[in-house]
Formats: C-alpha cells, sequence, structure tokens
C-alpha cells in the first residue's frame, strides 16, 4: 500500500531513469537525476534536525524547484511553495504562519530572501553542486521507513478574508487518492508531455507535478510569458510536442479571443483539461470546432480537497449560452448536496457542494478556529466522526444526475427584491459574442449591477441591453459598464474578482 507520492518517484525512476522528467528554459533534469537531488536534498534538511515540519520553497518556477519538493517529501517534511514575485509582506506573513524555520532558495534569491527573513536558509546550488561530485549511494526504504500516507505533503497559501493567508494542509493520501484515480480514470502513460501553466502555488499544478512522477510523462514548464501572446504560446506547444494541459480557463479564453487556432494546427495535443473557474461554452466551442478530436474535461474542486473532487468529460454539443456541467463526483470523493436545513436536495434543488473522503486537507496551518469552521461533522451521519468540506458553492444535480455549478454564496447577490447569481449574467454576456471576458459585480451602496468588460473597443449600453433583453430578465442586467483592454488577473490566472469588487466597493 503506497504511503509517500515519493513511491511513485522511486519506481519511475527505476522504470525510465535517462527519460526527460521535467524541462524549462533552462534545462532538463531526468528521473534519475531528479531522485539522487531528492536525496542530497533530504540529508541536508534532516542534518537541520526537522520531521513534519513545512519547508519553505522561495525559487522560481522551474525544474529546481521540483527537486526542491522531491527533497523535503523525501526528508519526511512538507513544501510550502513561496512566489518570488509576491510583495515581501505576504512572504513574512506565510512564515509567520507556518513558524518555519528553514527556507530552501537559490542563489539569485538568497540575498534578497536574507532580507526578508532571518530563517536558516538552504541554497540549492550548493547541495545539488555537492551531490555531482559525490559517489554515495541511497536507499529509499531509508527514509520512508518512518513516514505514513496522513503526514502532510504540501501546504499551499490562499488569501484570508481577514488579510492573514491560509495555509491548507494536504496530506500524501489525498495526492495518491487524486492521481490513481486520473492515471485510471484517464489511462495516462509515460508517453504523456504536460504542458505546464499553473504556478507551483496553485494546486491545479499538483496534477502535473504528480502524472509526471506516477506515469513517467515529461512536464514541460511553459514560459509565463507565452500565455500573454497566444500565437507564440501555440508555437511553443508544437515545438515542444504538448499532448495535454490542464489549464485555468482564462488561458484557454484568451487563445478563443485573438482566433489563433484558425490559422494554426496542433497535431499533438490530445487531451485538453481545466479547472480553478467556470469554463464558458462560447469559448470551449471555439476549441472543439477547431480541434475535434482532443479529449476535453472540466474539473472542479476547492484547494481544501486536494485539487479536485469531480469531473466531467464533455460529450455532448452545448449551446454558447449553456453551462457546463462539473459532472460526477471522482472516484473515492463523497460529495453532497445539502439545503439549508442540512438535507439532501432534490433533482433540481439547489444546495452547498460539500465533500467527504480521504482527499480532504487536514486543515489550515496553526489556525484551529478556521479548520473547526469549515471541517464540520456530517449532518447526514449521527453515529461516528465523519468529516466533511463545505465548499461555498452552490450547485444542483440535473436530470441526467450531472452536478451543475451556480456560484458562490457569496457572489450572491439580492438586487430589486431578487436573488441573483453574477456568473449567470456573464454567460449570459458572453453568449451574445459582444465581449472577449468580463466580470460582474454588484455596487452595495449604489444597488447596481456593475460590469467589467474586455473588449477591442468600447460597445454601447445600448448593444449590451439588445444581447441580453432575450437572454435574462430585466432586474439581471447590469447598469454600470466598464471596458478593460485584458481583465486584471490573480496570482494563480484566474479573473481577480476581488479587485473588480473592490472597485465599485471601495
Amino acid at each position: 500500500m503506497q504511503k509517500s507520492v515519493i513511491e511513485y518517484l522511486v519506481a519511475t525512476a527505476a522504470r525510465y531513469p535517462q527519460k526527460t522528467a521535467v524541462q524549462d528554459t533552462t534545462g532538463s533534469i531526468t528521473f534519475s537525476e531528479l531522485l539522487h537531488s531528492a536525496f542530497a536534498i533530504a540529508d541536508a534538511i534532516r542534518a537541520k534536525d526537522l520531521w513534519k515540519m513545512p519547508v519553505g520553497v522561495y525559487i522560481p518556477k522551474g525544474c529546481t524547484m521540483v527537486q526542491a519538493f522531491a527533497g523535503i517529501n523525501m526528508s519526511g517534511n512538507f513544501y510550502v511553495p513561496l512566489d518570488t514575485k509576491s510583495p515581501d509582506t505576504r512572504i513574512r506573513s506565510i512564515l509567520e504562519v507556518l513558524e518555519a524555520q528553514v527556507v530552501i532558495t537559490d542563489k539569485a534569491h538568497e540575498t534578497h530572501l536574507k532580507e526578508v527573513c532571518d530563517k536558516d536558509i538552504i541554497v540549492i546550488e550548493d547541495v545539488l553542486g555537492a551531490v555531482t561530485n559525490s559517489d554515495k549511494t541511497y536507499s529509499a526504504d531509508d527514509y520512508l521507513a518512518s513516514q505514513i500516507d496522513t503526514d502532510p505533503v504540501y501546504a499551499i497559501f490562499t488569501s484570508g478574508s481577514t488579510g492573514t493567508p491560509k495555509g491548507v494542509v494536504i496530506a500524501h493520501r489525498g495526492v495518491i487518492d487524486y492521481i490513481d484515480w486520473a492515471v485510471g480514470r484517464f489511462g495516462f502513460t509515460s508517453d504523456a508531455i504536460i504542458g505546464n501553466q499553473a504556478p507551483f502555488y496553485f494546486d491545479n499544478s499538483t496534477l502535473d507535478i504528480y502524472l509526471m512522477y506516477a506515469t513517467g510523462a515529461t512536464l514541460d514548464i511553459i514560459p509565463e510569458v507565452h500565455f500573454t501572446f497566444p500565437a507564440q504560446l501555440i508555437d511553443y506547444m508544437n515545438d515542444h510536442k504538448i499532448s495535454f494541459v490542464f489549464w485555468v480557463p482564462y488561458a484557454l479564453i484568451n487563445v478563443a479571443n485573438y482566433d489563433v487556432l484558425e490559422g494554426k494546427e496542433m497535431p499533438y495535443l490530445k487531451d485538453v483539461f481545466f479547472a480553478g473557474e467556470v469554463m464558458p461554452n462560447k469559448h470551449l466551442n471555439y476549441w472543439r470546432r477547431h480541434l475535434p478530436n482532443c479529449r476535453y474535461a472540466n474539473l472542479y474542486g476547492p484547494t481544501e480537497i486536494t485539487v479536485d473532487c469531480t469531473y466531467y468529460e464533455v460529450d455532448r454539443t452545448f449551446a454558447d449560452d449553456e453551462p457546463l456541467p462539473i459532472g460526477k463526483a471522482c472516484r473515492n470523493s463523497g460529495v453532497l448536496i445539502l439545503n439549508g436545513d442540512g438535507k439532501e436536495t432534490a433533482v433540481n434543488e439547489e444546495g452547498e457542494l460539500c465533500v467527504r473522503g480521504s482527499s480532504l486537507a487536514l486543515g489550515y496551518y496553526n489556525d484551529w478556529e478556521k479548520t473547526q469552521k469549515a471541517f464540520i461533522q456530517n449532518p447526514l451521519n449521527k453515529h461516528y466522526p465523519e468529516t466533511i468540506y463545505c465548499t461555498g458553492d452552490i450547485v444542483y444535480r440535473n436530470e441526467r444526475g450531472e452536478i451543475m455549478y451556480v456560484g458562490r454564496k457569496d457572489s450572491q447577490i439580492k438586487h430589486n427584491g431578487y436573488r441573483i447569481e453574477l456568473g449567470e449574467i456573464e454567460n449570459a454576456i458572453l453568449a451574445t459574442r459582444l465581449v472577449d471576458n468580463c466580470c460582474a459585480t454588484y455596487d452595495f451602496t449604489n444597488k447596481k449591477i456593475v460590469l467589467f468588460y474586455q473588449a477591442a473597443e468600447e460597445i454601447a449600453k445600448g448593444a449590451f441591453r439588445k444581447g441580453l433583453a432575450d437572454r435574462v430578465p430585466r432586474y439581471m442586467i447590469p447598469t454600470d459598464y466598464h471596458r478593460e483592454e485584458a481583465l486584471r488577473q490573480n496570482a494563480s490566472g484566474k479573473i481577480d474578482r476581488s479587485y473588480y469588487k473592490k472597485q465599485v466597493n471601495g
């Protein structure tokens, strides 16, 4: 029975020692090199006498960061990705919550990190340089003997409502359960070349990294700049023979908005997966028209349940203004839809999506209060302890048994006496084809719906009203419209909805 993600790497390095594991703009590493570096980094951490403790990783996304992750897990500790582009105040805040003793960085960031924090710093080049000249032999059993599957594998920090970041702690068993499901359900093999978009401090990257570990696929880290220039992005993917992507919808939407696929073929791409926010069918249909032989899958889940708990493999035609299902539960994920009374909902009845199972996070690091509020006893089970996580997402099951996403509990507004989902307004506006992308928010002071939209030129209010007239009730039509050259994104590549909310509410 597998107990650590490192066992994936050990087995794959034995099968494919000289195969490329990870490649970026600076070079590449093989599975054998990745495993060997993990042992060396683990030794450096063990010398600090750490066990089941957080180790920060302050390194830009690339091969070296993956090596750091592997070494930390090999040592019996868990990694915490730190964004080198984040403000120093956020880095300090995360390290304060963690009470971390050790941070791994590279030479390029060593001096700055010393200015940011007073932690014990391991410079990864020093460790990797030493191992290059070493003939030491290692045994994974020596490192894994005391580890179990409920030990933490990583912690990812999300924004907290109070301003203090929340560290979601994920166990090895959650990642193992997720990856085993993905490999079994979709049949991924060592032939895949994974085109990574997600930052490593965003949980979507978990699928990219551990599919590589588990299958022997190659992880190709696409330069971030290419996502700003879609034509370059497609050229890069073709040059590197990318066959699988798991991106936030924004990246796919951008390609569709620039109509890049009209003049470019993608002969190597086989799988297009997405998660993180709603994927409009308007843009998905563009991809499906141009690449009809690809497999498309919509995955859903918050960070607190190890990336995803539901999936929908796109198997039928949708109109541009139809919503896309989030599908059904992943294997070994228990999905409950509960109404305000804590009872299961009926077909087409909306309720909050809650999850139980091995995928659940261990909780929020050093925050018992938030953990106990979010991870609660299953109200349907009165007989023994059973924890569920309540996502805050409103969904319902349709007649096909598919789960349909409606919106966030906190994105529901009450306007002129009507309860409205802002996501429904966005979906309707995208279906008009007037805009490339949009974000609806609510001005609570002046009681009006405000739309920020991305388009090549200013669009008259009348055009919006005409386009929406037969799509939504009059009370759902926005009052104010603001054109943006490009919608602002947050660090994860999603539309920065909190920014636009602040724009209208201060």
